[in-house]
C-alpha cells in the first residue's frame, strides 16, 4: 500500500488523518534554516537512534521513539507514523522544518504521540552526542536515545530463525493469511524452509547482499487453502537469485521477476 504523505503544518491536522487508503503523494517540499551548521555540532550524519528513556513525557507502552538522520533530512517514528524532513544543526541547536507523515489510522493515543514528537522535533530542542548516547532536550522534555547498532543489533542471516510476517508484491504489502506460519534458517549453506504446508530444504549460496537458492527438495502433504497459498507465495521468492537485507531483527528478501517484484518480510525468532 502506498502511504499518503502530508504536510505536518499543524498537529490538528495529523490527528483527523486516520485513514489508511491508497493515494498518490503531494508534491510538497520545505527545508529547514539553512544556515551552515557550527564546526562544534555533533555530526548525526548516516546515524540512527533509539529511545531508552523519556523524561517529561510517558510514552505509549511498548514503543520506542527512532530517530535517523541522512544527507540532511530527519526521519522520525514512535509507533505509528513515520514523519520526516529538513534538519540544520545550529550549534547544539536541531533546527527542523515542516515535517510530512505517512497516513495510517492507529490507535488515538499513538497518533497523539506521533502529534507530541513531531512538535517537540520542530521545537528546536538542544541535542548532545556522547559517543553512541544523544540526548535531546527541550520544552520540559529529554530524551535519551541510544545508537541503534548498539541498541538493537542487526541479526545474522545465519543461524538465526527468521519468521515470515509479509508478503510482497511490488510495492504492496500483505499479512500471512490464516494462521499458518512460514519461516527460513540458514545454517552452513543450507536453508531450511517451512514453507506453510510443507518442509523443504536445498543449498543457499550466501554473499553480502544476495541468496542464491538452489533446488530444493519437499514434502507433498495437501493443505488448507491459506497454508498453501503461503506455501505458493515463500517458493516463488526462493528462487535463484534473491536481494536481502537485514536491519535489527528484520530481514527483508526481494526477487525481481518479468511480472514486477516479489518478496517476503520476515523477523527473527525471539
Amino acid at each position: 500500500m502506498t502511504k499518503l504523505l502530508l504536510p505536518l503544518l499543524a498537529a490538528s491536522a495529523l490527528a483527523l488523518s486516520a485513514c489508511g487508503s491508497d493515494s498518490s503523494s503531494t508534491d510538497t517540499s520545505t527545508s529547514a534554516s539553512t544556515a551552515d551548521s557550527s564546526d562544534d555540532s555533533p555530526d548525526l550524519d548516516g546515524r540512527e537512534f533509539l529511545s531508552t528513556g523519556v523524561k517529561g513525557q510517558t510514552l505509549v507502552e511498548g514503543t520506542k521513539i527512532r530517530l535517523e538522520f541522512m544527507d540532511g533530512a530527519i526521519s522520525a517514528n514512535a509507533g505509528c507514523n513515520s514523519m520526516g524532513g529538513d534538519y540544520v544543526l545550529e550549534g547544539q541547536t536541531l533546527a527542523v522544518g515542516p515535517m510530512f507523515s505517512t497516513e495510517m489510522g492507529c490507535e488515538q493515543a499513538l497518533m497523539d504521540q506521533d502529534i507530541w514528537l513531531a512538535e517537540f522535533l520542530t521545537s528546536s530542542p538542544t541535542v548532545a552526542l556522547d559517543g553512541d548516547v544523544l540526548t535531546l532536550d527541550g520544552d520540559g522534555t529529554t530524551i535519551e536515545m541510544l545508537d541503534r547498532e548498539s541498541a538493537d543489533p542487526d541479526r545474522p542471516i545465519e543461524g538465526t530463525l527468521w519468521v515470515v510476517d509479509g508478503l510482497v508484491t511490488d510495492d504492496a504489502v500483505s499479512s500471512v493469511p490464516g494462521d499458518a506460519t512460514a519461516s527460513i534458517t540458514i545454517i552452513d549453506g543450507e536453508a531450511m524452509v517451512e514453507t506453510g504446508c510443507n518442509n523443504a530444504g536445498g543449498s543457499v549460496e550466501v554473499a553480502e547482499t544476495t541468496l542464491t537458492f538452489g533446488p530444493m527438495m519437499m514434502t507433498l502433504m495437501a493443505c488448507p487453502p491459506a497454508e498453501t497459498e503461503l506455501e505458493r507465495a515463500v517458493l516463488a521468492v526462493l528462487d535463484s537469485v534473491v536481494d536481502y537485507e537485514i536491519e535489527a531483527d528484520r530481514l527483508t528478501l526481494r526477487r525481481d521477476t518479468p511480472d514486477g517484484v516479489l518478496g517476503l518480510d520476515l523477523t527473527a525468532d525471539q
